[in-house]
């Protein structure tokens, strides 16, 4: 992986108005990825937006790291509904058209 695929999370935290300790507890909590190259920890490109919701939720809702947690998982769990959903309906219209 290269850094140029990584934000720093000085960076992100500076960019946001966040503590560190928060991105911090988020990773102890298993929420979100962070690669440490040479003692520098940098976010994943790909855990940007993921962690950019969860920033939203705690500085609009004041939402602890907990319900972070919740709402994150419940909101996965809907997105795999979803996309079940649209595969039993695309396998239901093969079983129409014949």
């Amino acid at each position: 992986m290269t850094t140029a695929t990584l934000i720093s999370t000085n960076d992100f935290c500076t960019w946001h108005q966040v503590e560190y300790t928060f991105i911090s507890s988020l990773h102890e909590a298993g929420l979100v990825e962070i690669t440490i190259i040479d003692q520098a920890e940098y976010i994943p490109e790909t855990e940007l937006q993921k962690l950019e919701r969860m920033t939203r939720l705690h500085h609009d809702l004041d939402i602890n790291v907990a319900g972070i947690g919740a709402i994150t998982h419940l909101l996965e769990r809907v997105e795999n509904m979803h996309e079940e959903m649209r595969t039993l309906k695309n396998r239901l219209r093969r079983y129409e058209e014949d």
